[in-house]
């Protein structure tokens, strides 16, 4: 299906007069508007020109067809360009490319998403869009088995972005074949120049030295385009397409001229340029179809066979994650990934079971949420595993993973002071916080392993961005096997009138020990545990407050910003009723110590919960 042959001149003028309507309608979008990047999408008209009408097999009315290959454009202020390649093979109308992008209402937004079916990820933050095809790379050589190919079309800009480098290192590391990254080197960013400019043998030897394949072409010579795009779906390893280009080439009153990035041509340049580039044009594309596979029956989603313990036994919940991670696995969709810590957060249970679905990402925090995101483009569902404060390292990529509406799995082992002696560094305080800000995104906190495995078998069908924090340490097991944890529930472990005791996780034993000692001194503490971080169960805390005439003492394992403490307090802000809070978190800055210790020195022990409930009862 790809060219075979030299490209004879008909065929080169057609791909000329194509990639000038490429040119020609970024322009006028871009200029009807008022807005957009469209000398970023002029320099790499002719790559896709020649990308579209000869390389890329895809079957444009069915964006859902599996043998279909993936195009991403990682440079996603590149828009004009993606969209004017989609009005070109018959996907949307002039109408609407002229009419609505950037438009309030649009699926033609200023970076793409999947608001469009031919879009698999959101771009626009630099540096993700290669990673993510490096997930479904992962996808087709791996798991599916399959000869689609994954093309990205990347900014000179972003090879700054260490994640471009991580891309290129896993891809080498799993001699990715059918990946290709297409870098428009057009030597202009934002600001000015490019750190390397069009220095192509600096680039060549960098990608040479991450064990990947360059071709180093003229981005503008269609037929060096076309030649360098035929070996690349050949390739035996990952290709990495170096094109030499010109920012705004097509227009000579901005070509290679700082000052013109993410600015609009106005009204009358813009139609010099378009009357220069041959007028409006409606060229329309047929390039290589796919063909078609049928791709294996959807697997029965049937109650996986949870590990079970016996009530009081200590367990760690990250203990409980592996295990039921593992039970999941008898589901053929299901994938681990880990960050070369899975023998602390316990994804090695997966690996040891189910190898050939088991991707390890070493210490490549961004790589690893990004192949996640990937994978689940293919239709499969990722549970990615590491300490919850490295999760940090690859929070931009969860973020754009809630814009992208992609349905991962995380979990964060080793969260908090209750960690112990690894210090301050090693000791997630800020996470929950974090993923409770994730656009659609899901927070469970369990504390015990009963709670943990059954939480977690509800994570491989939920839509959205899911979070899982786990313990480091063992504690008791206080929940019957077979016990249901609704996503956005509670459960009331002990009843109590005086005061209402909540927590999370390590601190539900905090508060459990802490209303054994109250009831010694004739105060009644309920004790709830807030397994559900986001959504939250606020009907529970409202009975709370009904029945403890709004005496509450919230204690969690985390900075008092943002956490648990918060979510409860936006929960009750609009109540009528009189509440008083006091709110136990980590205030300063920890230490090393043994993690009874370093919950005392928090404020967050059992004694400091003993005394918050004293004062209020």
């Amino acid at each position: 299906m790809e060219a075979e042959r030299t490209l004879q001149d008909e065929e080169i003028t057609r791909l000329g007069d194509l990639a000038a309507q490429l040119r020609a309608d970024s322009i006028r979008c871009s200029t009807r508007v008022g807005s957009g990047h469209p000398t970023s999408s002029l320099s790499a008209a002719d790559l896709l020109a020649v990308l579209i009408s000869r390389h890329l097999r895809y079957d444009w009315r069915n964006p859902r067809n599996p043998a279909n290959d993936h195009l991403i454009f990682s440079k996603g202020h590149a828009s004009p360009l993606l969209y004017a390649v989609f009005k070109a093979v018959g996907a949307i109308s002039d109408q609407e490319l002229m009419d609505t992008y950037r438009r309030s209402g649009s699926r033609l937004q200023g970076h793409p998403t999947p608001a469009l079916p031919w879009v698999d990820v959101a771009t626009g933050s630099l540096g993700q869009g290669l990673p993510v095809g490096v997930g479904i790379a992962l996808a087709g050589q791996y798991l599916d088995q399959r000869p689609f190919h994954v093309w990205v079309l990347c900014g000179d800009s972003e090879t700054a972005e260490g994640s471009i480098w991580e891309a290129l290192d896993k891809a080498a590391h799993y001699g990715l074949r059918n990946l290709t990254a297409i870098v428009d080197v057009n030597r202009f960013g934002q600001r000015g120049p490019t750190e390397l400019e069009w220095d192509l043998d600096t680039y060549r030897r960098r990608v040479e030295a991450f064990g990947c394949h360059p071709l180093v072409v003229d981005g503008h010579d269609l037929a060096a385009i076309d030649e360098a795009f035929g070996r690349a779906r050949e390739a035996t390893g990952p290709t990495v397409v170096l094109a030499r280009t010109v920012k705004g080439k097509g227009v000579p009153e901005v070509e290679n001229k700082p000052g013109w990035h993410g600015k609009a041509l106005k009204e009358d340049m813009a139609e010099r340029a378009v009357q220069a580039l041959g007028g409006v044009r409606q060229i329309r594309v047929t390039g290589p179809h796919p063909g078609s596979f049928s791709p294996p029956a959807a697997p029965a989603k049937e109650p996986p066979a949870l590990p079970r313990y016996e009530k009081g036994a200590k367990v760690a919940t990250r203990n409980a994650y592996g295990e039921a991670l593992r039970a999941l696995g008898a589901r053929p969709d299901v994938v681990a990934l880990d960050g070369e810590v899975s023998d602390s957060t316990r994804a090695d249970k997966f690996a040891e079971a189910y190898p050939d679905r088991f991707f390890e990402m070493f210490i490549a925090e961004q790589q690893l949420v990004a192949a996640a995101v990937g994978l689940q483009v293919r239709g499969y569902r990722p549970f990615v595993a590491t300490f919850a404060a490295f999760l940090s390292r690859a929070y931009d990529f969860i973020r754009m993973a809630g814009i992208s509406q992609a349905d991962i799995a995380l979990s964060g082992s080793h969260a908090g002071v209750e960690i112990g002696p690894d210090g301050p560094s090693q000791m997630g305080l800020e996470d929950l916080a974090a993923m409770r800000a994730v656009q659609g995104s899901t927070v469970l906190y369990p504390s015990d392993a009963v709670s943990c495995a059954t939480l977690v078998a509800q994570m491989v069908d939920r839509k959205g961005v899911s979070y899982l924090r786990t313990t480091r340490g063992k504690y008791p097991v206080l929940y019957d096997n077979g016990e249901e944890f609704p996503i956005g529930g509670s459960k009331l472990v002990r009843e109590g009138g005086d005061v209402a005791l909540i927590g999370a996780g390590v601190t539900v034993h905090n508060c459990l020990a802490a209303a054994d000692e109250l009831a010694r001194e004739g105060i009644d503490a309920r004790v709830i545990d807030l397994y559900s971080v986001k959504p939250l169960d606020r009907q529970r805390l409202r009975d709370a407050v009904r029945d403890t005439g709004g005496r509450l003492v919230v204690v969690e394992d985390h900075y008092p910003q943002g956490g648990l403490g918060a979510a409860v307090l936006e929960s009750l802000a609009d109540l009528a009723d009189s509440v008083r809070v006091t709110h136990l978190a980590v205030r300063g800055l920890p230490g090393s110590g043994t993690p009874t210790q370093l919950m005392d020195q928090a404020g967050i022990g059992v004694n400091a919960v003993v005394i918050a409930a004293r004062a209020l009862a």
